[in-house]
């Protein structure tokens, strides 16, 4: 029999950045708290302290931050009546553990999505005509528009201390920012990352071209800064151990730095870590959440009773916790019918590598996760596609970060893959080689999604998650006409060699990609056709609430974290003003 906690107001699944923010806002709006995350604390000190976090071999290979696959991972297949295999080592995807989440080793990119994403629907409906889009997209609108979550971005780069120039705002386009990205209320709060000489290459030849460059948003935050909780941020020392670290600096926007320590100063706010939770336990006559039941570090069962719970966790974990439980309408990939797993969307990534003679020193060590220089001449709202017969797009960007020894080794085509030959390769092209990022959108389509596999069980005997996902064929058009944008630029670049890393015919979940897994509990006006309303509220058990990149209907082509941050602060904000006094649903049904 599990072990029975006291009652709180509000259980959260998870210790990242999501839970931090719900935790911190609702705990000073004088409710009881309590954050269940399935790895150990972690702080910047002593946990991210140097030389002990420059352990490239422990961090960047061994994943010792990352989901232990050996007690939970995730089996995968491209379609459906393939067989799906475990993934027993991490691959495309780092999913982290542990408090603070992946954002504790994620690089800072700080990337708004277009006012078009989120009306993405209606806009190439109306632009484009109707007929325009092949009937196995489900692509969705959101339910929220971009003016509706603004001042949340807004309020989300100003807690992350987000470095940049703004390209537009209130209308004004300025000179040296993003001129396609949507209206802002305000700058951002610091000035951007000084320049590394790859992005300055990128940026003449970008120019050149016509295209509009600027300065990848960072939270690499670039002087010493102070946000609206109290946090106090030091500048980026660019020392190249960005992704898969946490960082030592106090400069890189992790929950523990930016939010975290004003969550834990309230005596209601409870963190609980190696708390595995299992399931959402809810009432089924009434139809609400009643808690949750996870397994402690001891190995005993417990119930936490909760008048409301928000899921934290990492994107398909959220998403395979509702399906353990019950909760919804599991998506059938035949019928089209269901919600629950339905719209598993990722990112389209691929690129080019422009090799120079070795007196070009491009000093790739001295790097920043987001240090970059980027355009946005080709994501989804910025140009016509008309003639295209795609819909999405991407950014561009040549990024000075993973200088690292064991993992930067650019060489070219036809170099051997080992030997004395490759390691001439890779000594002459280290210091001399620019690498730009194609950085694509992902179109949800009817065969792709998240559901329960069969077969294979976690270490708690539940049935592991099961995602089947291939490319699009929408997005291999639109990966192979912005990938030859990149071309164009890379040959304007003016190194001896070029490589272009093309987008492979089918999905793979072998090599790192992306940690972008969005989709697959998502957010719509439909309840037919979506797991939460735009408040991220359940429609089926109104005391549920799901946070992070799963209620995405489709993902844009950009980095994840500002929109999850900002519908974090969406949410939070409806939580306490609206819902918790009076309980509902707040969009009728």
């Amino acid at each position: 029999m599990a072990v029975r906690m006291k009652p709180v107001d509000v259980a959260l699944v998870g210790g990242g950045a999501t839970a931090a923010i719900l935790g911190k806002e609702l705990a000073e709006a004088g409710y009881s708290v309590v954050a269940l995350e399935r790895g150990r604390m972690r702080r910047t000190v002593p946990d991210f302290q140097s030389p002990y976090m420059h352990d490239e071999l422990k961090y960047s290979v061994r994943h010792a931050l990352m989901q232990d696959p050996s007690t939970q991972t995730l089996t995968f297949r491209n379609f459906v009546g393939q067989k799906a295999l475990p993934m027993r080592q991490l691959g495309s995807f780092l999913p982290g553990t542990g408090v603070g989440g992946a954002m504790v080793h994620w690089n800072g990119q700080t990337w708004r999505f277009q006012p078009e994403s989120f009306v993405l629907r209606s806009w190439v409906n109306e632009r484009y005509g109707e007929d325009f889009l092949p009937d196995d997209l489900t692509i969705q609108d959101w339910g929220i528009t971009y003016d509706e979550l603004e001042p949340h971005y807004d309020f989300f780069e100003k807690i992350c201390g987000t470095a940049g120039i703004a390209g537009n705002v209130r209308g004004d386009i300025h000179e040296g920012g993003n001129p396609f990205e949507g209206p802002r209320s305000d700058a951002y709060p610091n000035p951007p990352m000084k320049q590394a000489y790859a992005g300055a290459l990128f940026e003449d030849a970008a120019t050149d071209l016509g295209y509009h460059p600027f300065p990848v948003p960072s939270s690499n935050v670039t002087r010493h800064y102070t946000n609206p909780y109290g946090a106090k941020f030091q500048p980026c020392m660019y020392c190249g151990f960005c992704e898969t670290y946490g960082c030592e600096h106090f400069a890189k926007a992790s929950p523990q730095v930016a939010i975290l320590p004003f969550a834990l100063a309230n005596d209601n706010f409870e963190l609980r870590p190696h708390c595995y939770v299992t399931r959402i336990e809810w009432d089924r006559g009434s139809n609400e959440a009643t808690g949750v039941t996870y397994i402690d570090s001891r190995g005993r069962e417990i119930f936490q009773p909760a008048n409301m719970v928000a899921l934290c966790a990492f994107a398909h974990h959220n998403v395979v916790l509702m399906l353990n439980s019950g909760i919804g309408t599991p998506y059938d990939p035949v019928t089209g019918e269901g919600t629950v797993g339905r719209n598993y969307t990722y990112q389209t990534m691929s690129g080019a590598s422009v090799f120079y003679p070795p007196e070009v020193r491009l000093n790739p060590f001295m790097g920043a996760g987001a240090l970059g220089t980027a355009i946005d001449d080709f994501n989804t709202g910025s140009f016509d596609h008309s003639e295209l017969g795609f819909v999405g797009g991407a950014y561009i960007a040549a990024y000075t970060t993973s200088g690292r020894p064991i993992h930067r080794h650019p060489v070219p085509e036809g170099t051997p893959r080992w030997g004395a030959e490759w390691k001439k390769a890779v000594q002459r092209h280290y210091n001399s080689t620019a690498t730009l990022t194609v950085h694509g959108s992902s179109m949800p389509h009817r065969g792709n999604y998240i559901g329960l596999d069969p077969t294979y069980t976690d270490a708690f005997g539940q049935p592991l998650g099961m995602i089947t996902f291939d490319f699009p064929h929408n997005d291999r058009l639109m990966s192979r006409y912005v990938t030859g944008k990149a071309w164009d630029i890379a040959r304007a670049m003016g190194g001896e060699q070029i490589s272009v890393g093309w987008l492979d015919d089918h999905y793979s979940i072998v090599p790192y990609q992306t940690t972008h897994n969005t989709g697959g509990a998502i957010m719509g006006t439909d309840p037919t056709k979506s797991v939460v309303n735009k408040f991220l509220q359940s429609w089926d058990l109104h005391n549920l609430w799901v946070m992070g990149a799963c209620v995405f209907p489709q993902n844009a082509g950009y980095n994840p974290t500002d929109t999850v941050g900002a519908l974090a602060y969406w949410a939070v904000d409806h939580m306490i003003n609206d819902y918790l006094p009076d309980p509902r649903p707040l969009v009728p049904t």
